[in-house]
């Protein structure tokens, strides 16, 4: 057994040319690229019982090889995956029972039954593989590169497979997101979170891809250094996600939800203050503020216009062959893998990063509340005006909505609600949306919340 990690990487058949022969690549290629043909059939049972428990189980041809490998529950988060592996040489392509057993087979899987076990679907590409290999300082990098490419066939229907497959053998996974990072200044790349299985058990069921990761587990007694990371995760995350699967099925209220986890990411690189210095986050806002620019408004157009949803899957298309989307996901996960933003902050800072979140969060919300407080009271006869201060209240919105848990506000679940359909109306441009917005400013002026924050 051993512990796989990787990163996936979504391109088009033009970018896997264009990988062959990137320069960095060549640069770094020790091996030279090896062709070979990878049949896989994967295997569970009627109900897919393994895919309910995270496990994976397959069969593979590679020349005249035949391995069985068992891939068990693991992180993934942003196309960085990590899981546990168990690889076993086979005489023929038959499945060997014998091999699942309590040294690999999962304890919620022990009473299964084995010989339910059959054939599933298939994953059959091409492979160019490479052994990558570099100096990181006094440690060496060494990093499998595959080039992938075949179909994904479950019964009638299938799925191409498009990608580059990035795995560790030596070093740090940072070496991972740096050389990927590296590839996405020029090079379109979508980090993807869903492996060659899960797309299998999707072509069963579209459902089968869960597109939220589970929320991240706030306290008062973290620090905001920690809290700044496991949102940042969340969110990274279950926009990765979205974005997957409104790439494969173009249901619009997927793409809301993908501007939304935006919108929410920009508020929480604004959020810390000094404890995020604003040269460590630059790079990833504008790029964050150039999707946004274009795909908020669309989302708040198509919300009336069915012209602007049945636009958007083409649109997003060509968004994806572009660099900009791949390299804010692998800059900001980057980022957050090397907590890079306590590498340019002051003692100030450092001391603010280790602030109990507790303690540090009411005076947030205060301090974002009193800010829009002349605003609320201007927009009751001027909803235009609130416009300029949304990223204080998607700031206000974005901490209520993962942590009024933690606060002692009056009615918390009614101010989080009203303050939302406030920054709702505030983004859309229609008359009705306007005069909305005025209304919505005064409701929320008149909740208790809105007053123990302001008082």
């Amino acid at each position: 057994m051993f512990n796989e990690i990787e990163i996936k990487l979504r391109v088009s058949p033009a970018t896997l040319e264009r990988l062959r022969q990137h320069p960095l690549l060549k640069k770094r290629n020790k091996s030279g690229w090896q062709h070979s043909e990878l049949l896989n059939q994967y295997y569970d049972t009627p109900k897919r019982e393994l895919a309910q428990s995270k496990v994976a189980l397959r069969v593979r041809k590679d020349g005249e090889q035949f391995i069985q490998t068992l891939k068990t529950r693991g992180q993934s988060v942003a196309g960085l995956s990590e899981r546990h592996e168990w690889d076993w040489p086979l005489s023929s392509n038959a499945l060997d029972h014998s091999k699942l057993d309590d040294s690999c087979w999962p304890q919620e899987l022990a009473k299964l039954d084995k010989s339910k076990l059959a054939p599933l679907f298939t994953t059959n590409f091409m492979r160019d593989k490479a052994e990558l290999a570099w100096g990181r300082g006094k440690q060496k990098a060494v990093v499998e590169a595959a080039l992938d490419q075949g179909q994904v066939v479950a019964g009638e229907q299938q799925e191409p497979i498009c990608e580059l497959e990035l795995e560790l053998r030596q070093g740090e996974p940072s070496a991972l997101l740096e050389l990927a990072c590296e590839l996405a200044a020029d090079v379109a790349l979508m980090p993807c979170d869903i492996s060659k299985a899960e797309r299998g058990y999707r072509l069963f069921d579209a459902d089968s891809y869960t597109l939220r990761l589970p929320q991240a587990q706030l306290s008062s007694t973290q620090t905001l250094d920690e809290v700044f990371a496991a949102l940042g995760w969340q969110l990274l995350g279950s926009s990765q996600r979205l974005a997957e699967q409104y790439r494969f099925n173009g249901h619009w209220k997927l793409l809301e939800q993908w501007v939304e986890q935006l919108l929410q990411l920009r508020a929480l690189l604004s959020s810390p203050g000094q404890a995020t210095p604003r040269s460590s986050t630059r790079a990833l806002r504008l790029t964050l503020d150039a999707l946004l620019d274009i795909w908020q408004p669309r989302a708040v157009a198509g919300y009336s216009e069915q012209a602007v949803r049945d636009a958007a899957p083409a649109q997003f298309a060509a968004e994806l062959e572009q660099c900009r989307w791949g390299q804010l996901s692998l800059n900001l996960a980057h980022l957050l893998i090397t907590r890079g933003w306590q590498s340019e902050r002051n003692d100030k800072g450092n001391k603010l990063g280790q602030v109990a979140f507790g303690n540090w969060l009411l005076h947030q919300l205060k301090d974002d509340a009193q800010g829009l407080s002349k605003a609320l009271m201007l927009a009751e006869q001027d909803p235009a005006c609130i416009r300029e201060h949304t990223p204080r209240l998607s700031r206000l919105c974005l901490w209520l909505e993962h942590a009024r848990q933690l606060t002692e506000l009056s009615e918390v679940d009614r101010f989080y609600g009203e303050l939302n359909k406030l920054r709702y109306f505030a983004q859309a441009t229609t008359e009705d949306s306007l005069a909305a917005c005025s209304h919505q400013a005064h409701t929320v002026r008149t909740l208790k919340a809105w007053r123990e924050l302001t008082r």
